[in-house]
């Protein structure tokens, strides 16, 4: 078996088309240079800033990630995406075009006799009660087909103005300690019911590894200031950094 590798938070399509076609160009350099090794990829939320599915339209651009990603599905590497909260919007075109799954919530998995939790991270443990209140209107039926019968150009740029806003909101903040970091909060509260050695999520732009007793938490970090990822290779996991 190859290793597994995870990475989160793209954010393609921000700040402009120029610095998210280089950071996109990095981010393929990446996939190519793990592909000899991998056995599976996790893409944890977030590759897009923004992403809404009509029936049969998709936002333009990013051809370059979705076509190395459909190369290494096609080659036989398992790739797997969950959506974040900026790209909670797939409906079916990951899995009808590429072949690849999408993850809507978090996974649980076993390998190697390790097990792995793994999500984004939104909206889980304590407080955020206003963010989680959006999050129910976004995945609301009824308010996705409202969104999606507004024209393009109207929705998309209201997507714009929730998708800066949530940038310059905590995902951006450093780490904030143990007793404040809903994430950590709600991995000590898992592991109060379950065994699990690898906690990956991402969404808090950070790069954070942190041990909770025999396990490990992992917040993954960024590709718009980080450039890093996660690497298990069977045995243990490796935090790194892509620096070309």
């Amino acid at each position: 078996m190859g290793n597994i590798y995870f990475a989160s938070d793209f954010h393609l399509g921000v700040p402009g088309h120029g610095q998210s076609l280089e950071r996109e160009q990095r981010i393929v350099r990446w996939l190519d240079s793990i592909a000899p090794h991998a056995d599976r990829v996790y893409l944890v939320g977030d590759l897009f800033d923004f992403w809404f599915e009509y029936r049969d339209v998709v936002p333009r651009g990013h051809v370059r990630l979705l076509g190395t990603l459909a190369r290494m599905k096609d080659s036989g590497i398992d790739v797997q995406v969950f959506t974040g909260n900026h790209d909670m919007w797939m409906f079916g075109y990951f899995e009808k075009e590429l072949g690849i799954p999408v993850h809507h919530d978090i996974i649980r998995f076993e390998v190697n006799g390790k097990k792995f939790l793994v999500g984004h991270g939104d909206g889980i443990g304590p407080g955020d009660k206003g963010y989680k209140f959006i999050k129910k209107v976004f995945t609301n039926k009824v308010a996705q087909k409202l969104f999606g019968a507004l024209h393009p150009r109207i929705a998309f740029g209201m997507a714009q103005y929730w998708s800066g806003k949530s940038r310059n909101s905590h995902e951006d903040e450093g780490f904030l300690g143990e007793d404040k970091e809903w994430q950590v909060i709600y991995a000590k509260e898992v592991l109060q019911q379950e065994h699990v050695d690898y906690f990956v999520f991402g969404h808090r732009h950070i790069r954070l590894e942190l041990p909770i007793g025999n396990s490990m938490f992992y917040n993954i970090g960024d590709w718009m200031t980080h450039h890093t990822y996660l690497e298990f290779d069977g045995e243990t996991c490796h935090l790194k950094k892509y620096d070309q």
